[in-house]
């Protein structure tokens, strides 16, 4: 392994604050030597906030300068005089590059005793110095385009200490700066980010015992700080966590949650809430928002639902709670577009063919899940349920003796690329095959937050050796698989498996060993690992769509297929494909010994879309209803130009689709007062908005709320999201003249 290049600072200026001991100093000597010129700040009082010296921050001036490294002034302003400080790095090195916040000190008192000095003092050296501070580097990086901002929050904030309510609210409150400190630098290339750190300092020299003391140096913190301020690293918005040698991210999640009223005009009570309180506070299925438009667009989404009178108030199940052959079972599972991309990558999706892309980008303007992904749920689920004991009491379950034997799944709806859903299990039957017993599991996927049922299946589970109970053979319950035509293909597709296919798909969560450990594979009697059914399946499903359906997976219903052989990762996979109708018959074979992997499958499509010429889509200048919208908001424009300028000032870029496809393009330059059709006149746009005629008319009449159109996929934005709440006003003109 190639050792990365030293990350060095030289010609960057770095101001930190409080660095005349611990930790400042730590830092100061780190950046000094890493070639960096330091302006090292320190009051000289003591860790209450009293008294001052220059002998703290001289001191480490002259290490630095003794080292050899680096250059290094001292400043013995009080971080409330920030503008001071950084007017030494202007005035001594002609510039300044990062801003450490690490001055602090403690006023500990128990809350009942807490003076308003106490309070006061804590709030003006941590939260107001980090922002006097801060707020005077910003033009500087603003103008350079480049900065890093560290601010130092504490373990106190995160989760609160006995005699530390200045303290530890201080801390929180430089979380909440930061988190909004990196989503206003990002576009000029300022990164902000919290440390929180355990070291041995002024602030913990008699507070913490001397043994462990002597294990918290700080020298073990200062590499993960000087990470986070040095050009290569893109983290932005981020808490650290470090101590004794070890870092870790730390993030705020949020429990799914539960409404507490059926609709908008109803009302709630104290006794709902009590009633729905194990749903409110169940955080089996956290998860963490990104930016807060995120979390308004989950509200948006609820509101939504209230007001169609949808809403699921009843306690969410999770987990597993077999009761049973005839109640269902319940997997709960939350996920995002990191998830579908790694199960399309999983089931040999690739940027060379163009129509997998959707599959693997999440700012394609058609991005989609591939409509096999709740397939995942089926072993993700039976791994760990009693759904075979109940079905066939005193049966030793054994992963090994377990094999996947027929799918069969039909999407309602197109998989949404992001959702928590829940799919609930049943077992229809058990059949007696003599060597074994067929397990027939039926399983339905709802979206939990509009109730919707995403999709049906049926998985048939053979276990070797189960069988000889005397059950029946049959089920009228089974969907039966279905022959080819007794003629050559109509189609066929070739395509390698990697030698990691197995290792990469069992990440989307099906980790049978039997996929992954030779020892485990040679007990199931493979000479090594074997790839998993449901992974040629997807190669298979996506090699139809790409023939007969142009790679459009809104046109895919359902699929069909029993599992015959084993297909060993590495080998090369060949889908012979027979068209009757909208019924797409398959075979899949290994191509190395000609050996049917997937037989008697089918794929049933909507519509087919058979690959031809090449067309190009149609001329932007085509007139649409929706132009009437941007004609409109072009006259409320040239009508207002200053005011448009003054209140909005951005670029915005519109694609108009028609079912899918590109019809016209639309440029509001709000930076000039102008609209015309097509692509910017110059430069990029700040935003991209992308969607569908119908729908821009509904958004412009005001019957289509944009937050909620842009969590249901019908609004796209790439660029800075942020802006167009500026278009509001433009809506509005637009709405009282349409």
């Amino acid at each position: 392994m190639t050792r990365p290049a030293d990350l060095r600072f030289d010609g960057r200026v770095v101001v930190v604050t409080g660095a005349g001991a611990g930790l400042g100093r730590a830092y100061a000597l780190l950046f000094g030597s890493r070639g960096a010129s330091v302006v090292v700040n320190d009051l000289g009082g003591g860790r209450h906030g009293d008294g001052s010296s220059t002998k703290s921050a001289d001191t480490v001036v002259q290490e630095i300068k003794r080292n050899g490294c680096g250059k290094a002034v001292a400043n013995y302003d009080s971080v409330l005089d920030g503008a001071k400080i950084i007017k030494t790095a202007i005035d001594t090195f002609g510039r300044v590059d990062v801003v450490v916040n690490n001055a602090g000190i403690l006023r500990d008192k128990s809350f009942a005793k807490m003076t308003e000095t106490d309070w006061d003092l804590i709030q003006d050296v941590h939260v107001k110095g980090a922002y006097k501070t801060t707020q005077a580097a910003w033009p500087y990086f603003s103008k350079q385009n480049y900065g890093r901002v560290i601010v130092t929050a504490s373990n106190s904030g995160l989760y609160g200490n006995f005699g530390q309510s200045n303290y530890s609210s201080a801390k929180m409150g430089l979380v909440g700066l930061a988190n909004t400190l990196a989503i206003e630098g990002r576009k000029r290339n300022i990164h902000t980010n919290v440390i929180v750190p355990t070291a041995a300092s002024r602030l913990t020299e008699d507070i913490m015992p001397p043994d462990f003391l002597e294990h918290l140096k700080p020298e073990l913190i200062a590499p993960v700080v000087a990470w986070l301020c040095h050009e290569r690293c893109m983290e932005n918005g981020s808490i650290i966590e470090s101590a004794l040698g070890w870092a870790g991210k730390c993030h705020l999640i949020r429990a799914s949650g539960t409404t507490l009223r059926q609709d908008l005009s109803t009302s709630i009570t104290p006794e709902d809430v009590e009633q729905r309180w194990a749903a409110i506070t169940d955080m089996s299925s956290a998860k963490h928002f990104d930016t807060i438009e995120e979390v308004t667009g989950q509200f948006m989404s609820a509101i939504g639902e209230m007001k169609s009178g949808n809403s699921n108030s009843g306690n969410s199940n999770s987990g597993n709670s077999s009761s049973g052959n005839s109640a269902p079972d319940v997997f709960r599972h939350t996920y995002n577009y990191r998830d579908t991309i790694l199960y399309a990558l999983g089931v040999g999706a690739t940027v060379q063919e163009p129509s997998d892309l959707r599959y693997l980008y999440e700012n394609h303007d058609n991005f989609a899940a591939l409509p096999t992904f709740y397939v995942l749920h089926g072993p993700m689920y039976t791994m760990s349920s009693t759904i075979f004991e109940d079905g066939l009491p005193g049966l030793q379950l054994d992963p090994m003796k377990m094999l996947h034997g027929e799918q069969y799944i039909e999407v309602y709806k197109p998989v949404p690329t992001e959702a928590t859903v829940e799919t609930k299990f049943k077992l229809l039957d058990v059949l007696d095959k003599g060597s074994g017993a067929v397990f027939i599991i039926q399983h339905d996927t709802f979206d939990t937050v509009t109730g919707d049922k995403l999709s049906t299946g049926q998985m048939s589970v053979f276990a070797v050796g189960a069988g000889g109970f005397q059950g029946k053979r049959t089920s009228s319950n089974n969907i039966t698989s279905v022959d080819p035509p007794n003629r050559k293909p109509d189609a066929s597709v070739t395509q390698h498996t990697s030698f990691d296919q197995a290792a990469l798909y069992r990440l989307s969560g099906d980790n049978n060993p039997l996929h992954i450990d030779a020892n485990m594979a040679m007990i199931g009697g493979h000479k090594r690992p074997i790839l998993h059914g449901l992974c040629s399946l997807g190669f298979a499903v996506r090699h139809v769509l790409q023939t007969y359906a142009d790679g459009d997976p809104n046109l895919f219903k359902a699929i069909k297929v029993r599992f015959a052989k084993p297909v060993l990762p590495g080998q090369t996979l060949r889908t012979d494909m027979w068209q009757n109708g909208n019924r797409i018959h398959f075979q899949t074979y290994v191509t190395e010994n000609n050996v049917p992997v997937l037989t008697g499958a089918y794929v049933d499509l909507k519509d087919t879309k058979v690959k031809g010429p090449q067309v190009s889509p149609p001329s932007s200048t085509e007139n649409l209803e929706s132009d009437a919208v941007f004609v409109t908001i072009g006259d409320y424009v040239k009508a207002n130009p200053e005011e448009v300028k003054k209140k909005v000032n951005g670029v915005f870029l519109y694609h108009i689709l028609v079912d899918g496809k590109p019809q016209g393009k639309w440029t509001l330059d709000l930076k000039q007062a102008e609209v015309y059709k097509g692509e910017p006149k110059s430069g990029k746009p700040d935003t991209t908005l992308t969607i569908e005629n119908a729908d821009m008319i509904q958004l412009a009449l005001g019957k289509l709320n944009p937050q909620m159109a842009f969590m249901q996929g019908k609004l796209k934005i790439t660029g800075n999201i942020m802006l167009t709440q500026k278009l509001k006003s433009l809506m509005d003109a637009a709405k009282a003249k349409l």
